[in-house]
């Protein structure tokens, strides 16, 4: 019995998912662990940390870019207009929300999944 086959009745076919936790997930989780016990005492305004949250900033506005202008997979039979009302919506949440980032990609996203169910076609 191979070692895929030994898995896959071990876990009832749930393998591939214990491999994305085991070699995906907990990776690039000690970093996160190691972050925050490394950041304790650091004054929420430093110059290092401002830094840090304006390149997360802009990793996740290109993200959202390359979303918008070049999708693939589901999201490219949701039509452009849509997709950029979901991201005036979540701008609209990012606003509303006192400029809370994670509110604006929720408000966003919720937009956008709507729009995947209400879009024709």
């Amino acid at each position: 019995m191979s070692l895929i086959q030994s898995l896959e009745h071990a876990t009832g076919g749930l393998w591939p998912y214990l491999v994305v936790i085991l070699f995906g997930f907990l990776p690039s989780e000690v970093w996160r662990w190691l972050a925050v016990f490394l950041v304790r005492g650091l004054d929420e305004e430093a110059e290092i940390l401002v830094w840090v949250r304006a390149v997360a900033t802009a990793l996740l506005a290109a993200v959202v870019a390359k979303l918008l202008l070049n999708p693939n997979g589901a999201l490219a039979v949701i039509p452009a207009l849509w997709r950029w009302g979901a991201l005036a919506a979540g701008i609209a949440g990012y606003a509303l929300f006192r400029r809370s980032v994670l509110a604006g990609v929720l408000t966003g996203e919720a937009a956008l999944v709507a729009a995947g169910f209400l879009a024709p076609g």
